[in-house]
């Protein structure tokens, strides 16, 4: 009665009766549908034949002597090995009784003798169908939680890796930003000396313009790691626009007069003086455009153009500028526009030029979504790249705008108290820098090299401010300000004690030491961190000297004398150039071109087809060059009615 299982079957089939002729009548009839067959006639015997080796599916009459087929059950369902396989009961008892019974001990089915050969057929083939489908969705279950599984693992990497990433950028910014502070600060104070002569003030000029530029690379890479880590945030204020344009234009003016070219801004009169939006990220977008567009650009000129971008309607009192900065240089290939605003990635021009960190253009982006705009690129390969952004912002009155006088602290006002200012800072340059900056002002300093120095000074010195850096040996600067916080609340409650008075209730403890951390770090530019510590305020290194003394003056009132410093006339002069040519010039050039031209001019300008107006300027010859930059002037500054209105003057007199 037994059956080889070997081979491909549909299913492998225990049959237990202890009636051999009805283990022949359902073996045969479920070879020949394709079956494996096995037979017990006892229980005992079907358990060792389950256990040996586990059939799909048994049929399990329920009368038999010795073990009945409901204590069979039972056992193989205790069984570890056989407690999977589907079991069908067929008895000759229709009772109730019977065949809750067989459900109850772990029976899947019941038919019931005298059975007809297809229902027996018909539900075998039903419970192999869904232990079939059980153990496919067992086996994608596993598949599944296996792939969980190894998300976890890739997402715990992936965080280990970006914390060690934070880490390592944190570190080098501290180790980056800490010297050039001192370069920095140095060269500030050297420069003070009125005796110096002009080719060493020009040598420290160089030192101190190529310190920021290795500043800026660096700050590129800090500024991609805040805005990866989530803490950039749009910092709005009131601002003069035509000031800022005027400072980002004299900053440039070296460059591009060292490479012979020409800078122009073109400022559409609709663009309002005094707006709010973030003044140092618009900055950092226009200095980035504006510097890549003269570095690749040999020869030639580089344009930026502002207007208030009208093409989308304004909400309440936000408003759009659009910014389009426009270069004449070698222009960008087609198939590498795609990755241009990717990180760390450098067009074949960039790479050649073998400056910069191939971030500028993705801070850029960054920034310019922060602000709530986009910005897009436009290049022909040979002939130049245009950037256009856009950014919202309000109209603000010239009352907002705090205008701050070029002035240079030189002294303290007299009739002051003697401040006593404590640098709390590892690097013997840094704090030499911060005492070499105070000292001479009239400020009593000292110094500590380590945390822990910085809590002594205190306790034996009392000072009236310290400036403690973030990160010493021995002891840091944020568990320092902790110690120093506590000392101060300890010394509060003995001297009311002493005096009789109640304790001291918490929230009502004011500091009297004034804390400013100085940290060169750029994930401990988190406020919330560094003032949850007992510190008051914070600034960045490297620092400029005027907020030292800002700082200084905000907690401690100190009253500074001032050096009043030249300023140029044109300080908030824009250099723009407006396009003012008068008509007699346009009727001159205009009369030299064929009438046809001049005609298919005035119709792609009153159809606002800049594209045909461009490939009709490329018509021009060049020995009728200015004409062709008059008229892309006009074109880049957006003013086809004027090209309309001049066009159709000819048009009308011939």
């Amino acid at each position: 009665m037994n059956s080889n299982f070997t081979g491909t079957t549909r299913g492998n089939i225990l049959i237990v009766d202890d009636t051999p002729e009805n283990i022949e009548v359902l073996s045969a009839t479920l070879r020949e549908r394709g079956y494996a067959v096995r037979g017990a006639i006892k229980g005992g015997m079907a358990i060792r034949a389950a256990r040996s080796v586990p059939p799909d599916l048994i049929l399990l009459d329920i009368r038999m002597p010795e073990m009945n087929g409901y204590e069979v059950c039972e056992q193989l369902k205790t069984d570890e090995k056989t407690c999977e396989i589907p079991i069908i009961f067929i008895s000759a008892s229709d009772e109730v009784f019977d065949k809750v019974k067989a459900f109850t001990v772990g029976g899947e089915d019941y038919i019931t003798k005298p059975f007809q050969v297809e229902e027996v057929l018909a539900r075998v083939e039903h419970q192999l169908t869904i232990k079939k489908l059980q153990k496919q969705l067992q086996e994608q279950n596993q598949k599944l939680q296996q792939e969980v599984e190894q998300r976890r693992n890739a997402e715990a990497a992936a965080a280990a890796a970006s914390k060690a990433k934070s880490e390592f950028v944190a570190n080098m910014s501290h180790e980056l930003r800490t010297p050039l502070n001192s370069i920095l600060g140095f060269t500030e104070i050297i420069n003070r000396d009125s005796s110096l002569s002009n080719e060493v003030r020009e040598n420290l000029k160089i030192i101190s313009r190529s310190g920021k530029h290795l500043l800026e690379l660096i700050n590129d890479v800090l500024d991609l790691s805040k805005i990866e880590a989530g803490i950039i945030a749009l910092n709005e204020s009131n601002f003069d626009l035509y000031r800022l344009l005027d400072n980002i234009e004299e900053t440039l003016h070296l460059k591009v007069e060292q490479k012979k070219l020409q800078m122009r801004f073109y400022i559409s009169s609709d663009v309002p003086q005094y707006i709010k939006t973030d003044e140092k990220k618009l900055r950092g977008c226009l200095i980035n455009l504006l510097g890549n567009a003269i570095k690749f650009t040999e020869k030639g000129n580089v344009t930026l153009r502002v207007r208030v971008d009208d093409s989308s309607p304004s909400t309440g009192n936000d408003f759009r500028l659009l910014f389009a900065v426009a270069d004449t240089g070698p222009g960008i290939a087609p198939d590498e526009m795609e990755k241009l605003f990717e990180a760390f990635v450098q067009t074949e021009t960039g790479r050649k030029s073998a400056e910069g960190t191939g971030l500028g253009l993705t801070i850029t982006r960054k920034y310019v979504q922060l602000m709530g705009g986009d910005i897009t690129v436009e290049s022909i390969l040979g002939q130049g790249s245009t950037f256009k952004f856009n950014i919202k912002f309000k109209e603000a009155d010239s009352s907002e705008v705090i205008m701050q006088p070029i002035q240079q602290v030189i002294g303290l006002e007299p009739n002051q108290k003697a401040y006593r200012i404590l640098v709390a800072d590892d690097t013997k340059d840094n704090r030499l820098l911060v005492v070499k900056l105070l000292q001479p002002i009239g400020f009593e300093v000292r110094e500590a090299a380590n945390g822990q120095q910085a809590v002594e000074v205190w306790e034996n010195w009392q000072p009236h401010l310290i400036w403690m850096d973030t990160r010493m040996p021995v002891l840091n600067g944020v568990e320092a300000i902790k110690q120093i916080r506590a000392k101060e609340k300890e010394s509060k409650r003995g001297f009311e004690a002493a005096n009789g008075k109640e304790k001291l209730i918490s929230g009502n403890y004011q500091p009297k030491t004034i804390i400013i951390a100085l940290t060169a770090s750029v994930f401990e530019e988190r406020r919330g961190d560094i003032l949850a510590a007992g510190c008051n305020d914070f600034v960045s290194k490297p620092f400029q000297k005027e907020v030292i003394f800002q700082k200084l003056a905000e907690y401690l009132g100190v009253r500074y004398i001032y050096e009043d410093l030249s300023r140029s006339t044109t300080a908030f002069a824009v250099k723009c150039y407006p396009v003012s040519r008068p008509d007699s010039f346009w009727r001159e050039e205009l009369a030299k071109m064929s009438p046809t031209w001049v005609r298919k001019l005035y119709q792609a300008a009153n159809k606002v087809n800049e594209e045909l107006i461009v490939q009709l300027i490329e018509q021009i010859g060049s020995d009728r060059a200015t004409l062709a930059e008059a008229l892309t002037d006009l074109v880049n500054d957006f003013r086809l009615d004027e090209i309309v209105r001049l066009t159709k003057l000819l048009l009308d007199n011939s």
